[in-house]
């Protein structure tokens, strides 16, 4: 029995030290994902702006961070940014930067900022016309359209294709290990190498992973059924 608790505490539960590897991956997961959503409202609205000189720069931010790898990502800001001199020499961005839990949250809110931007935008494209025909209509200006009409719309429309980017950035959050950062999959490798069990350490992991991975799909399919409910009389 000891050695089952031992073996359980450092992926569920608090030493009283160390938060568990469940507690850091929800921690990172959720931070990241709040704060790229919160960015990424008014990115995507300027990424669909006619002057090239606003949606330029986030479409050329959005190629870059879905055009490369997470995991090389993550290697340039934990291990890249922190050698270079003038963060050296810069007493706050180096006490940043050389924190782990630092640049996962970072490397994390960059890769799901690029995504996310890019499926409001899409979605605030696809605002059907009769919707803004009406805004016009009833003379809401530019500011309102976008508070009362698009934005809600697109972002109800969004929740199917956002709630995957969500589950995408729970498994992305898997190689926070590799800036030391005490995750779910850190603690399975840790218990691997101190036990030799290695089917029970990682097989431990993946079933934390598919649990968490099932909440997050329930609570968006109850979400979605609210949010969405208006498209079944639409189709009727």
């Amino acid at each position: 029995m000891l050695i089952i608790n031992e073996y359980w505490e450092p992926f569920l539960f608090w030493d009283g030290t160390h938060f568990s590897g469940l507690a850091v991956t929800l921690w990172i997961l959720t931070l990241s994902v709040v704060l790229g959503f919160v960015l990424a409202l008014p990115l995507s609205v300027m990424r669909v702006s006619k002057n090239k000189f606003i949606s330029g720069p986030i479409w050329f931010f959005s190629w870059v961070f879905r055009g490369t790898p997470f995991y090389v990502q993550l290697l340039l800001i934990y291990s890249g940014i922190v050698g270079l001199e003038f963060v050296r020499e810069t007493p706050l961005l180096y006490a940043f930067f050389v924190s782990g839990y630092n640049c996962v949250v970072l490397a994390l809110l960059l890769n799901t900022l690029a995504y996310t931007i890019e499926i409001f935008a899409g979605y605030i494209k696809a605002t059907p016309y009769a919707e803004l025909d009406a805004a016009r209509a009833y003379g809401m200006s530019r500011w309102k359209m976008y508070t009362r009409i698009i934005l809600p719309s697109a972002l109800r429309r969004a929740l199917p294709a956002y709630s995957n980017e969500v589950i995408l950035m729970l498994h992305a959050t898997s190689l926070a290990f590799t800036a030391t950062v005490p995750d779910i999959l850190k603690v399975a490798r840790d218990a691997n190498a101190a036990t030799y069990l290695t089917f029970a350490s990682y097989g431990t992991a993946a079933l934390l992973y598919m649990s968490i991975s099932f909440v997050l799909v329930w609570a968006f399919r109850r979400i979605e059924r609210r949010a969405l409910a208006f498209l079944a009389y639409e189709k009727n």
